[in-house]
Order: structure tokens, then sequence, then C-alpha cells
């Protein structure tokens, strides 16, 4: 996907609400001049954080500073201002690096909770499907608009539902969870189990092979660290077919399981040339053309 070529004197004309609003920021009161918003660079619990409707400029009291909305999407996303442009330009992801306010320094994630569970309609979202070569329709089978409060300030993501109540969620900028962690399991009874590693490949297997999806139980692991818990499931299918990533760390978990569990094959060969299920979707080499699935959500 190609960006759009923004300069920095049309991009400080873009409306900073509309921008904060797309980053999961709303305001707490509005006047006839001006909205205030709890800072989204901090943790405050009484808005301090001004925005001007006549200058479309914003002020943190809290820390002395403001700017323009190309300064505001520097210091959220943590990225430089030629970043900041192309997400300003079209919404695309920026670098690969974590939204500050989501991951700290320190490395420990912060603790998450959910506070409303939608379908599937934020724009932001939407284009983040898009990007991954996923089609809504498909998402929303599994998937649901998750918001949910991190460190004090209030975020949305796709969320994708494990067996224990906590859900697994990715957006644009990070990926992130809510306690308790763990694998998610969609059974329906069928003898055949499909395994795979993450939100993405379940949803870029719907498309490249629909059949399967369809016709098997599924099992994501949502982390390498849950194959020893749910190898007693394996156990219970006449066939279980992996789709683990094809980095070293997949490779290496395919090969021992392979080794003990005699009714599981390796089914990565379908993402040959490429690391994941997604990626193989994305560069748009795969020969299925995408069908309705008669799947039901739960």
């Amino acid at each position: 996907m190609k960006t759009k070529k923004m300069n920095c004197e049309t991009a400080r004309n873009i409306c900073i609400i509309k921008t904060l609003e797309n980053l999961g920021h709303f305001p707490s009161r509005k006047t006839e001049k001006e909205a205030w918003f709890l800072s989204p660079l901090r943790k405050e619990t009484k808005a301090s954080f001004k925005i001007s409707f006549r200058l479309n400029r914003w002020y943190d009291f809290g820390i002395g500073k403001g700017g323009n909305v190309i300064d505001l999407v520097c210091l959220i996303l943590n990225c430089s201002v030629a970043e900041a442009l192309a997400y300003l330009s079209d919404g695309i992801p920026v670098s690969n690096s974590p939204l500050n306010s989501q991951v700290r320094t320190s490395g420990i994630e912060p603790s998450n909770r959910v506070l409303e569970i939608l379908p599937i309609e934020h724009k932001m979202l939407k284009k983040y499907l898009q990007i991954r070569n996923i089609p809504v329709e498909v998402a929303k089978v599994y998937c649901k608009e998750i918001w949910y409060i991190s460190n004090g300030k209030r975020f949305f993501a796709l969320g994708l539902k494990n067996h224990l109540g906590g859900w697994e969620l990715r957006n644009l900028y990070f990926k992130t969870s809510t306690p308790p962690k763990s694998y998610s399991y969609l059974s329906k009874g069928k003898e055949h189990l499909t395994v795979l590693e993450g939100m993405f490949d379940l949803l870029s297997l719907a498309i490249i092979n629909p059949e399967e999806v369809e016709n098997a139980d599924l099992l994501i692991l949502n982390s390498l660290s849950f194959l020893p818990e749910v190898l007693v499931i394996f156990t219970h299918y006449s066939t279980v077919t992996l789709y683990l990533d094809r980095d070293s760390a997949g490779i290496k978990a395919t090969e021992n399981i392979l080794r003990i569990i005699p009714n599981c094959k390796d089914g990565s060969s379908l993402c040959a040339g490429h690391k994941d299920l997604n990626e193989k979707l994305v560069n748009g080499t795969h020969d299925r053309k995408y069908k309705p699935l008669k799947t039901k959500s739960g």
C-alpha cells in the first residue's frame, strides 16, 4: 500500500479533535471555543489538556507543552515527523514502535480492563483490517471491537476472546491483551483440529482455505508458551494440522510436536516463502478467492 504524500503545512490543518478520536481519546468537556481532554501523554484524573478550536492547537498544562497536530502525533506514537505525516495522510501504521502510553520502558505490560464489547465498526479498525487484507465481514465472525482502559486511558482494538474470557487485542500500532491470558479454543464437535499461532493467522486461513476453517475445530495459541498446556487437547482428535509461523521458534515447535504426537501434521507449507499466513495473504500469493463463511460467531 503506497503512502499518500503530505507536507507539514497541509498536515497542520488537520483537526486535532478528530485525530485524537481516531486514537481513542475523547473530550471530557467542550465549550464554544475549546475542548478539554484527559492528557493522552500522561496519566491524570482531571482534564488539563486543552484544544483551541480557533487555532487548532493543543496545550498540556501538566507538562507545560503544546503545539500542532504533528507535534502531538509524534509524542503520542513516539515517532518521527515523517512517520507522523504518513499516519495523518491515510492512517497507515508508524514504524514498529509501540505506543509509549501502552508499553512502558520498564517492559511491564499495563493491566488492561475491558469497558465495552462491540461489533467491529470503528473506521481505524476497518483500516487496519484493510491493510492486512482481511474483509470486515470475516473479522466479525471471530473478533469484536474492544474498548478498554489501560493506565487510566481509554483505547480500542480488535479483540479475539480466549477460553478463559480474556482478550487478545490488536490495532495499527501495538498488540496487548487483557487478563487472564490464554489460548482461544473454538470447539464445534469436529474430528479435525486446526492449530494456529495468532489472531491474523486464523483470519487469513478463513480466506485462503475457508473449507478447512468451516470443517475443523480451531485452536489459536496466542503465544507458543501455551503449547505444553494444549498438547493433551491434540490427542482427542483424529487429525491435527499445525500452521505455526515459519520462523525459528515456530519451526522448532512444529518439529517437537510431530515427534511426540503421531496424529499431527505440518500445514505450514501453505505459506511457503512467507513467515506466516497473513504475510502470504498480504502479498497476494494465495490462489483461493474468499467466499462467505457459514461459521457463526459465538
